[in-house]
């Protein structure tokens, strides 16, 4: 990470309610080029038909026009490329493929961004960070499991299950239904994540 974004997520960590107007100076030819080279080599072209091995033999010109492009407002981002995968059950998984580019800007951004976001997160959300993922999830409730009563991690669940549930199936039925049930939920102590056993 540059001293640049160093000091952006110092500055973000330090006051929480900041805002940041001025980012865009942080965006550069280096930066982008740093961003191409992370980029999957491998991966599906979007819309335009631009493979990374394509793009790789003019990089530098490829990333200067870009950047040019982005310094004057001119820059959009392409439409997603929409494939259809089979899943197990033998439906069909759409997905949705950017363009090269794009993924290059989408990259430099993200970096920029956690700088500024990342330090706004618990220390127990695993979900898109950096370094985190579905197995540090895992291990963090294997570790749970281990230290505390199982009747805490039992009616945590229950709690976010029933909620879970509300929010997946709430365009299925009544709202009165949904309300009620959380309202059994959070009447019940045993329920309540606030509540330390």
């Amino acid at each position: 990470m540059s001293t640049e974004i160093n000091r952006l997520s110092e500055l973000a960590k330090e006051d929480p309610k900041r805002q940041f107007f001025s980012i865009a100076h942080l965006i550069t030819p280096e930066k982008m080029y740093a961003a191409f080279l992370n980029l999957r080599k491998d991966a599906s072209a979007g819309v335009d038909g631009v493979t990374y091995e394509e793009y790789e033999k003019d990089a530098a010109r490829n990333i200067r026009e870009l950047h040019q492009r982005l310094k004057d407002g001119k820059y959009r981002a392409q439409p997603l490329r929409r494939v259809y995968i089979p899943k197990e059950n033998g439906k069909q998984r759409p997905i949705s493929i950017p363009a090269l580019e794009d993924k290059l800007v989408q990259k430099v951004m993200v970096e920029i961004l956690n700088a500024i976001y990342e330090q706004d997160f618990l220390d127990c959300s695993y979900g898109f960070r950096p370094g985190r993922g579905a197995h540090h999830a895992l291990d963090e409730v294997g570790r749970v499991i281990c230290t505390r009563p199982t009747g805490w991690i039992l009616a945590r669940a229950r709690y976010h299950l029933v909620l879970r549930h509300d929010c997946e199936g709430a365009t299925h039925r009544d709202d009165r239904e949904a309300n009620k049930r959380r309202q059994r939920a959070s009447a019940d102590p045993e329920m309540d994540p606030g509540r330390s056993h």
